[in-house]
């Protein structure tokens, strides 16, 4: 974890406070329910699939925490736990996060990412207890814009299935403050990178996994796509951050920018990664994809000024510590393991 004097984290907040955290078995979801219960809090963890094979989180996590198997477009479901376990903070990510996939099912991904959305917001208000929400927006809600990096006053512009979801869970969120008075904020983050991810889409994992196995990595855009990278652990301290000080600083109904500032072009962070595994770059130009933000980065000014949040990984040391993980992760675990990240065959 981050250094904690730097972030100035209050962990007694966290100490037996009731907390329900929605995708807690996602990548994001399961390093910040692990931080939580460390930190000494109840943890509600609900989650559309639930015993993961692949997952960072460990058996003592599972046995400190309760575990509910659901989705967020089940409204009556969201009341119950709320008022069932009087949650006093809730942490909503359970999102369909893939861009591919939403673009192939949107009315799939409206039905998750939005009433999902109005569903938390509303089983929210309605409970006695909670005092602090923060909902996980991304930076596709801001859509294209010229000007850049993204501030968070910029409007918000999506144009395609998972950019428009964002977008209108985000408004949401702001309707649920301004019209109701709701204690919630909202995140919008980089791309996050870091150990633990087993989705082999996003460009990180997957170039890792090329390097380890000795495949050439396709690249679906054409390589020079600019994005903002982001350790996880730091995405979990500005979370954490954000929540305890909902209340304390008066930030409800305001949104947040996380990012390390460090923008990136995708054929850039494909080198970085091979040097980390110290391998000569293997990769193909592909230059398929669709519907994809050339340009994409944020100005985390606000976050590290209002949250004194600063992100405790620069992009290299982070590279450092996943490519690390992901070779313990397979030495460690022997032959199976290493064909589940690699993708390899025994022969």
């Amino acid at each position: 974890m981050a250094d904690m004097e730097k972030l100035r984290m209050d962990w007694r907040f966290w100490k037996n406070k009731k907390v329900l955290v929605t995708g807690f078995e996602g990548f994001l979801g399961s390093h910040l329910t692990h931080a939580l219960i460390v930190s000494g809090a109840h943890v509600i963890g609900l989650d559309k699939k639930v015993g993961r094979r692949q997952t960072i989180l460990t058996q003592d996590d599972y046995r400190r925490m309760r575990v509910v198997k659901g989705r967020v477009e089940n409204d009556k479901l969201l009341k119950d736990l709320l008022a069932r376990h009087r949650i006093d903070v809730v942490f909503h990510l359970a999102a369909e996060a893939l861009v591919g996939e939403c673009h192939s099912h949107p009315c799939r991904t409206f039905s998750s990412n939005i009433k999902g959305t109005w569903n938390v917001l509303e089983a929210c208000r309605h409970a006695k207890k909670v005092s602090a929400v923060v909902v996980a927006s991304s930076d596709k809600a801001y859509g294209e814009h010229k000007k850049l990096p993204y501030r968070e006053e910029a409007p918000l512009i999506g144009r395609h299935p998972y950019d428009v979801s964002k977008s209108c869970a985000d408004l949401l969120t702001h309707a649920y403050f301004h019209s109701y008075g709701l204690p919630v904020a909202i995140t919008r983050c980089g791309n996050i990178y870091g150990p633990g991810d087993f989705n082999f889409s996003r460009l990180i994992p997957d170039t890792i996994r090329c390097g380890l196995s000795g495949r050439t990595l396709q690249i679906r855009s054409n390589g020079m796509s600019i994005r903002d990278y982001i350790f996880v652990d730091d995405i979990v301290q500005g979370y954490l951050l954000l929540a305890q000080n909902i209340c304390r600083m008066k930030l409800s109904g305001r949104a947040f920018n996380f990012s390390n500032e460090e923008p990136v072009r995708t054929r850039d962070m494909v080198k970085a990664i091979f040097r980390s595994l110290g391998c000569k770059p293997r990769y193909r130009i592909l230059n398929t994809a669709k519907f994809e933000i050339e340009r994409q980065y944020l100005d985390s000014r606000k976050a590290r000024k209002q949250l004194r949040w600063r992100p405790a990984h620069s992009l290299q040391a982070g590279l450092r510590k996943t490519v690390a993980w992901y070779v313990r992760c397979m030495a460690s675990d022997g032959e199976s393991r290493r064909r589940k990240i690699t993708g390899s065959r025994a022969t």
